[in-house]
């Protein structure tokens, strides 16, 4: 090949400077016609633990797949009972994020494996229970059937579905800082009150790994925070998280774990330690009227809870004047048809507004009511979703009205009411003073319901020996009662029902309703005959709910007796034999909706004993309650003076 000839050097480096220079000047013409791209911004915390959730979600999706391989294969029991567990242990990861942002497909993965029928469907359909707690029915605790297998794997795909929708929504998920501390806090709530009880795992042992996860996605939820924090917040954080899981480690049998202790030690203080650290953020809590307030720290905080959230107007608080006003009307006889019975005649303070009668004497002193019903104590009656035994009322003024109303009790109107007490100066007083307006014009009905329920509302009573326990004061509670609250939160099951800390059916941590529960209840104890109260069944026409009836709180029971709505039961012995067997169906009674489960608890004498322990010395709070009855009533002028010696609260 013949070679061309060399360029000269100075030809060479003439050519070599002017290449250099095109390219130069090329360069300076493009990064002018250019704008400057930005350097790459780091992930801000909220979007990193947006990215952390939605790689949790796909590893739930692995670990159902894997579920699904281990059922298709027909692996042995050991080994599809684990990658069930896995797959549980994973949901608790999610479940921070999913129940915040996805709360319908958070209930359809991880709601009660029960039957349901929508509120005052009158067609009465059944709406079968889907996903992780209709899995374990399949699991625990015998492995399901061969023939149960297209079941199980029908389930599986319901839960694959769901966990589809969850992706979808988690693409579009732009999180706040304000809104992941705060879902944060409400995830510890969620362990504490239906976690830790077994609520959601009911046959399975999982209970403390899936605690453990379930602080783990708490964890994750907070971490990318950490730069920002102070030092000593987040020291405080860190440490108590470390402390957490070791103790969720050192314990891991369901069985033996001690609730109790971890509740007081790890999980409550852990809620309050991410209130700390949103403080030292500078992040805001909300500001919306919430049943559960946005700032309490705690889930046993004395002020944790807002009544006004349970009325029908949640935009203002409620003058301090129109309580007062309506505790002078609760108390006075002058509401009545007769003039005779007050509301206390039925919710006497002493009993902690209840009467002690298994149902309440009827109007005008006509015996023993037949058909009627006990009175259920009015503390912390504003903390429920639903009044009266079967929830057929939803606010405490509709309660008022309904009570005045009823031939049996009060026989009279509020309407009729509000005329009389509008004769009265000192009355006239009091209502100008409650509703802000002038004195000189009439009462209305309507002011009439709204002072009793703010009365009502004011009865709010978190101070029993309990809560002073869980607030750190070990002293509160005896050795016995302690071991009661282990039998109450564990074995006995009392929890997963009388959810805390209200220990009443209003589901935490949103509190945004109330439960009803079948327990078929018998006409007496040891009766073979179902009581024949028809409950929520009679106010919403659906069969299914026959016998159901609202979950009452248990704080103050000891002075409540006798116990159920209609009675039954004279003492919380009776009470505790009756759920030990299994309610009316474990005692061969026939119940078809029973949704209390049918199986006997198996608890020895001693544990029933440290149970009524509990019950009667841990959850009562008599605060100001022997000052509740004013000293005197307003007195009417002339013409009506006659109700001037009418007694406070009446007569029964």
């Amino acid at each position: 090949m013949e070679k061309l000839p060399l360029m000269p050097a100075s030809n060479r480096f003439s050519a070599q400077t002017l290449l250099l220079v095109l390219a130069a000047g090329l360069l300076l013409w493009v990064s002018c016609r250019t704008p400057a791209r930005p350097a790459r911004r780091a992930a801000t915390p909220a979007a990193q633990v947006l990215q952390a959730y939605q790689h949790d979600l796909r590893r739930l999706d692995s670990a159902v797949v894997r579920l699904h391989r281990a059922v298709t294969a027909g692996q042995p029991p050991g080994r599809q009972r684990a990658a069930f567990l896995a797959a549980r242990r994973a949901w608790k990861r999610v479940e921070l994020l999913a129940e915040y942002y996805s709360p319908s497909a958070a209930k359809a993965l991880n709601g009660p494996a029960l039957v349901e029928v929508e509120e005052f469907d009158q067609q009465q359909r059944l709406q079968q229970p889907e996903g992780l707690q209709v899995l374990e029915t399949y699991f625990y605790p015998d492995l399901y059937a061969p023939t149960q297998r297209a079941e199980v794997l029908e389930q599986l795909a319901f839960v694959r579905s769901t966990l589809l929708s969850l992706r979808h929504t988690a693409a579009s998920l732009a999180p706040t800082d304000r809104q992941l501390f705060d879902a944060a806090r409400l995830e510890v709530f969620r362990v504490i009150s239906l976690g830790v009880t077994g609520f959601d795992t009911p046959a399975s042992p999982g209970l403390v790994p899936e605690t453990a996860a379930a602080l783990a996605g708490v964890a994750a939820a907070v971490a990318p925070y950490r730069g920002q924090l102070p030092t000593r917040p987040a020291a405080r954080l860190d440490s108590l998280l470390r402390a957490a899981q070791a103790y969720l480690r050192r314990h891991p049998n369901a069985a033996a774990f001690d609730r109790l202790e971890f509740i007081v030690a790890y999980a409550n203080p852990l809620s309050q330690r991410l209130w700390e650290a949103q403080q030292a953020l500078g992040i805001a809590p909300f500001a919306e009227v919430r049943a559960l307030r946005p700032d309490a720290a705690s889930l046993f905080a004395p002020d944790a809870f807002e009544p006004m959230a349970f009325a029908p107007t949640t935009t203002a608080a409620v003058p301090v004047a129109r309580a007062e006003l309506g505790r002078l009307l609760f108390f006075d006889p002058v509401l009545s048809g007769n003039g005779s019975r007050s509301c206390a005649s039925c919710h006497q303070p002493a009993r902690a507004f209840t009467d002690g009668q298994a149902r309440s004497v009827a109007f005008a002193g006509a015996g023993a009511g037949t058909g009627g019903r006990n009175a259920p104590t009015l503390l912390n009656a504003a903390l429920q979703r639903g009044q009266r035994h079967d929830g057929r009322l939803f606010y405490l003024e509709d309660q008022a009205a309904d009570v005045l109303h009823n031939p049996a009790e009060m026989h009279g109107s509020p309407t009729a009411a509000a005329g009389l007490l509008s004769r009265s100066p000192a009355y006239q007083k009091a209502f100008g003073r409650a509703f802000d307006r002038p004195p000189a014009g009439a009462a209305t009905g309507a002011e009439v319901q709204a002072a009793l329920a703010a009365y009502v509302r004011s009865l709010v009573r978190l101070q029993s020996p309990f809560d002073a326990y869980v607030r750190g004061q070990r002293e509160a509670l005896s050795p016995t009662a302690r071991r009661g609250a282990a039998v109450f939160l564990g074995k006995g099951k009392c929890a997963t029902c009388h959810f805390l800390p209200l220990l009443n059916g209003t589901v935490p941590p949103g509190f945004e309703r109330t439960e009803y529960e079948v327990l078929g209840t018998p006409t007496r104890p040891n009766s073979r005959r179902l009581d024949a109260d028809p409950g929520r069944g009679g106010a919403t026409g659906i069969e299914w709910q026959k016998h159901a009836f609202k979950t009452p709180t248990l704080r103050n029971i000891a002075l409540t007796a006798p116990y159920m709505h209609q009675g039954t039961f004279r003492t919380l012995a009776e009470v505790i034999e009756f759920y030990d067997q299994g309610g009316g169906a474990g005692q061969g009674l026939a119940v078809p909706n029973q949704t209390l489960p049918a199986d006997p608890l198996h608890l020895s004498p001693a544990e029933k004993t440290d149970l009524r322990a509990f019950l009667e010395q841990a959850l009562t709070d008599t605060t100001d309650l022997y000052r509740a009855a004013p000293a005197r009533l307003p007195a009417f002028s002339a013409g009506l003076d006659h109700l001037n010696v009418r007694p406070v609260g009446g007569r029964y």
